[in-house]
């Protein structure tokens, strides 16, 4: 996997950065991502560093008129259109009476389509920036995602679909393993904390927690479950963050693999390792820099990657490319990441934030301001909270370098129709 790193310098104890990289607890990865999503890209872009949401009265507010964005979008309608209709995908194979609250709100699924319909009609129509800002504002209701001070400062990331080499047979180069789900890996509704949780059942018929990396790797305990061999520990360990991605055979074919289940256990960030250590500063971690340290120190490798407990297991994809939290395909540059316990994943989005301009070489020269619509159809353990969105960025060069030097700050925005039915809920 080709990074943009050429101005890295290789030092063997603190790595000085030579131009802005992504932190790379900022990495990932719906996305990245993985409590939830069949994917967890991110980026690679990965979430080393878990982000807590901050705590909010109301995670999402109402926009006063004199604080609406112009509604500018710099990318294609195409993508949004396939964007919004896998939307509409979605919301038809629920309850039509289904109802999510936004602020004072409450919108019934079929509202929500109806929503994403008439947005379609619109954007369809009219593509004169002006007017189209008009006919959004004139329809629908605007909100805010109150960010993570309250005050609407969304931290805003990246992720992407990497490809890495690999071999579906156990052959030097290729000798680190991704794992199909076993079957001794059982999910089971926590009734107590009302969620689903992963684990297996123990000589005494009793639920245990599943075991953890240290104890999969040392203990050789998923032999006969390897799905396919990577020639780099850290790119192993890269794609389990990710969720997803696609293997590049020995013989140049691409399969791609889909995320299938996770043991269950926490995530650790290796970043903040990094930093705990004393072995990087905070803003001069990256996945280069994680890169040459580990060149440098190949015997660290193997203890400071079990530090994180967590593991992915993997089965083949169908080729559609990556899936979200919700089952629907991502769409690059669209398709977004949130905490869609807190922020609603039925509506259309609009963000706000900085985005890379790259020069003839490949090199970020500099960051443009932009305005895209995006819709929610991703989410990650670690992107919680009103404040974090994580923006997926596809699988070329261009996504690779974004996603992993993207982190700024943003707004989010969200669009939903203006309904005689919606409720107030504060009446």
């Amino acid at each position: 996997m080709r990074w943009l790193s050429p101005n890295w310098p290789k030092q063997s104890k603190r790595i000085e950065r030579q131009q802005p990289h992504r932190p790379v607890y900022m990495m990932m990865s719906a996305r990245r991502r993985q409590l939830q999503s069949p994917l967890w890209y991110s980026s690679i872009v990965f979430i080393l560093f878990v982000i807590a949401g901050c705590a909010q009265q109301s995670p999402i507010t109402a926009v006063s008129v004199g604080s609406y964005p112009l509604f500018v979008d710099d990318a294609p309608t195409g993508g949004l259109l396939q964007a919004v209709e896998r939307q509409i995908d979605y919301l038809e194979r629920l309850d039509p009476a289904r109802t999510t609250t936004i602020d004072r709100y409450r919108f019934s699924v079929r509202e929500q389509i109806d929503s994403l319909r008439d947005f379609t009609k619109i954007i369809l129509d009219e593509s004169d920036p002006l007017t189209l800002g008009r006919l959004i504002r004139q329809h629908f209701h605007i909100f805010q995602a109150a960010g993570r001070n309250g005050q609407g400062r969304m931290l805003v990331t990246g992720y992407f679909e990497p490809i890495y080499q690999a071999s579906l047979a156990k052959q030097a180069p290729y000798l680190y393993p991704i794992y199909r789900k076993p079957d001794s890996l059982v999910t089971r509704f926590n009734k107590q904390g009302g969620s689903r949780e992963s684990g297996r059942i123990g000589p005494d018929n009793t639920f245990l927690p599943y075991w953890t990396r240290r104890e999969v790797e040392t203990g050789d305990l998923l032999h006969g479950y390897e799905l396919a061999y990577l020639k780099d520990p850290l790119d192993a360990y890269l794609l389990q963050v990710q969720g997803s991605g696609r293997l590049r055979l020995p013989d140049g074919s691409l399969r791609a693999v889909s995320f299938a289940a996770s043991n269950g256990r926490n995530y650790n960030s290796l970043g903040k390792l990094f930093v705990d250590r004393g072995l990087m500063e905070r803003q001069q971690v990256s996945i280069p820099a994680i890169r040459t340290y580990f060149a440098e120190h190949p015997g660290e490798i193997a203890d400071m990657l079990r530090h994180n407990p967590r593991m992915v297991f993997f089965d083949w994809g169908d080729g559609s490319g990556p899936r979200g939290s919700l089952g629907m395909p991502l769409t690059p540059g669209r398709s977004v990441a949130i905490d869609q316990r807190v922020l609603p994943a039925g509506a259309i989005g609009y963000l706000v934030t900085m985005r890379p301009v790259l020069d003839e070489h490949g090199a970020i020269s500099h960051w443009r301001p932009f305005g895209r619509f995006v819709v929610p159809q991703d989410s990650g353990s670690a992107i919680t909270g009103p404040g974090r969105v994580d923006l997926f960025w596809g699988g070329n060069d261009y996504a690779e370098i974004a996603a992993g030097h993207m982190n700024h700050r943003g707004t989010l925005f969200f669009l939903v129709k203006k309904s005689a039915t919606a409720f107030d809920s504060t009446l």
